[in-house]
């Protein structure tokens, strides 16, 4: 191997070096002016971004510093459509990991841990979904731009770059069932029936909604498996969104007991017991006879909790210290059967 290719290598693998260890010295210390994350994802975002960072760096400056130190006879590999390729797929890297940094610098400013976060749930729903459409058009366009530094595909490539080739890509799809998952995310992303962290009812399963990706949901069901459903699957199905406008849901409890039962008596227990608990949050408390038949009285607990693991953990206290009164207090108005003999039959 001659001397010039020697130093060709040396330096190549130099400005390498050096682009890594530049920018792992400089980079922190100008991404604290601009952004400085507090959340462990975004502090993960930004690791990201500075290791896209350093390769970009690379392919920006090589092919500006090659002709200083190329040997004569051998051509420019910033010339070369496989270094084109490669800078062009870490150029859409960049742009990729500079989107998602983007993302958490903007919904660091919501506290999406509050009671009342209707607000952070919809702007998170939005932003995730923007974010993965804008992706699709990076990875199209770098696609695109690949394809049209080869001779035999750039005419193709010059197609998908036109308006006209976007239609025919969209119209080419349309049939297609994914491209009608795909129009009812943007519809879930702006009318919002669903988002992030939704508490939902769906085929009788009890959740939240984990993820909304482009063509899919994902349901975390409360003992943690995953129910995953295509995103059109809320446009087209009714389903029940407990977290629509307000966390706040009602739960009830009921009894059935005898109907010697003093009612006043339980409305005075379930005040206590309501009282007495921090899950309750002090708006509803009604105790009602909602039905009686001719074996047992029908009584409604309803009371109020700020979410709904909230609420489900106040009606089991209620049935809990229900029971224990009238177990204690009213042990003969349990639920019980009657016969009742005539005259007639006493005498036998």
């Amino acid at each position: 191997m001659e001397k010039e290719n020697i130093i060709f290598i040396g330096v190549a693998l130099g400005l390498l070096v050096f682009s890594h260890i530049f920018l792992w010295l400089l980079f922190p210390k100008l991404a604290r002016l601009i952004y400085r994350p507090t959340s462990e994802k975004g502090k993960n975002a930004m690791r990201k971004f500075s290791t896209a960072l350093k390769w970009g760096l690379f392919f920006a400056v090589f092919p500006i510093i090659e002709p200083l130190f190329s040997p004569p006879d051998l051509n420019q590999f910033g010339k070369e459509p496989f270094f084109i390729v490669l800078a062009i797929i870490t150029f859409s890297w960049i742009i990729i990991e500079l989107s998602n940094v983007l993302r958490h610098a903007f919904l660091e400013n919501f506290n999406s841990n509050k009671e009342d976060n209707l607000r952070e749930r919809r702007l998170l729903t939005q932003v995730a979904f923007v974010r993965k459409l804008f992706i699709i058009i990076v990875v199209i366009i770098a696609f695109s731009a690949i394809l049209m530094n080869f001779e035999s595909a750039r005419k193709l490539g010059a197609g998908l770059l036109t308006s006209a080739g976007i239609v025919g890509i969209i119209v080419g799809l349309a049939a297609q069932k994914s491209i009608a998952n795909l129009l009812a995310g943007f519809q879930i992303a702006f009318t919002q029936p669903i988002r992030i962290d939704d508490v939902v009812v769906v085929e009788d399963e009890w959740g939240k909604i984990e993820e909304i990706n482009l063509t899919y949901v994902v349901v975390r069901i409360w003992d943690q498996r995953r129910l995953v459903l295509p995103i059109n699957y809320f446009i087209e199905k009714p389903f029940q969104n407990w977290t629509r406008t307000t966390a706040d849901i009602w739960g009830t409890v009921f009894m059935y007991v005898d109907h010697t039962i003093p009612v006043e008596d339980l409305k005075i227990k379930l005040k206590e017991i309501l009282d007495g608990s921090s899950l309750w949050d002090k708006k509803v408390q009604v105790l009602q006879v909602t039905d009686y038949t001719e074996k047992t009285v029908e009584i409604r607990c309803l009371m109020s909790a700020r979410d709904s693991p909230t609420a489900f953990d106040l009606r089991c206290l209620v049935r809990e210290k229900m029971l224990e009164y009238l177990q204690q207090n009213y042990p003969g108005s349990l639920p019980k059967s009657r016969v009742l003999l005539s005259g007639e039959e006493e005498k036998k």
